[in-house]
């Protein structure tokens, strides 16, 4: 998936630093983004008990 984004921002951008520097960047949210959100479901119980 990283190499997609790098791809398709190069594409676009036209400077593959300047894509190489979004693509690490997006992954880095996407990764903050996917813990929060898993921490969050973890503390969610739906009425099961614990």
């Amino acid at each position: 998936m990283l190499a997609l984004t790098i791809g398709i921002t190069w594409l676009l951008v036209g400077d593959v630093n300047e894509a190489l520097n979004i693509g690490v960047a997006i992954s880095a949210v996407k990764t903050v983004i996917y813990y929060l959100y898993e921490r969050t479901w973890d503390h969610i119980t739906l009425g099961m008990p614990s």
